[in-house]
């Protein structure tokens, strides 16, 4: 048994490395276009079954959005944004752990040795993968931030001659953006790579029943590990989205 903390290379497209994380991820993507086509196909007046169950959730989320933004504009408006990090992260996390992610795969000789290679990894637990999604988050914070007060007022908050404290203030605002990329990739990849570890290391020694109640654990901090990725996601582009006073 060996634990790898990067990714592990499949193959080669046009010299472009594909990583057993960066499949899953391509699954994951494609499961959520077949799944939109499918319900868009479906879709009624009068709701029912699958259709009920989703826009009572979708009402729920932009509830709990209205309590943040305070104006359910402003939740339909950013509401795919939030949605989409929040399915995407939770999927990601929830694929790693079906059965066959992290078991199938095969044994490959590195450095005068051989090591097996699962075909399939969670996708946050490559760094890669959480620091993209942190960047994608930042990024269209800040972006956003621009479109609903201007550019000149959303530079204001982290750059001002006004006072030297405010001017000091501004700056350690623009650092804490650039700590965001990093607690944001850090926290969920810690996260889910510990809780790969765990189920590798408890499936090698106890390879029966024991692992169980693993598995409802990483099916719970996968959910939470979403949950807090995109309520804090909806926490800054709230507070980046109204001018300070």
């Amino acid at each position: 048994m060996e634990i790898s903390i990067g990714a592990e290379k499949l193959f080669e497209i046009a010299g472009f490395p594909i990583t057993n994380t960066l499949l899953t991820t391509w699954l994951v993507v494609g499961f959520f276009v077949v799944v939109s086509q499918l319900l868009v196909r479906r879709l009624q007046l009068v709701p029912a079954g699958v259709q009920n169950v989703s826009e009572a959730v979708i009402e729920g989320v932009l509830g709990l959005m209205d309590s943040v933004l305070g104006s359910r504009e402003k939740s339909e408006k950013y509401f795919p944004l939030i949605a989409t990090i929040f399915l995407f992260v939770i999927s990601s996390n929830w694929f790693g752990i079906f059965p066959g992610f992290g078991s199938v795969g095969f044994r490959e000789a590195r450095e005068g040795h051989e090591i097996f290679v699962p075909l399939f990894r969670s996708g946050a637990s490559d760094l890669n993968f959480t620091l993209a999604l942190a960047l994608i988050s930042v990024f269209s914070v800040q972006f956003l931030g621009i479109l609903a007060i201007g550019f000149f007022k959303h530079a204001g908050k982290f750059f001002t001659l006004k006072s030297p404290i405010a001017a000091f203030v501004g700056i350690l605002e623009f650092i804490s953006e650039i700590a965001k990329m990093i607690s944001f990739s850090f926290r969920l990849f810690g996260n889910v790579f510990a809780g790969e570890v765990l189920l590798i290391i408890t499936a090698f020694l106890v390879p029966y029943v024991i692992p169980v109640p693993f598995l409802f654990l990483e099916l719970f901090v996968g959910f939470v590990q979403a949950l807090v990725f995109a309520m804090l996601t909806l926490v800054f582009l709230g507070i980046a989205t109204v001018e300070h006073h």
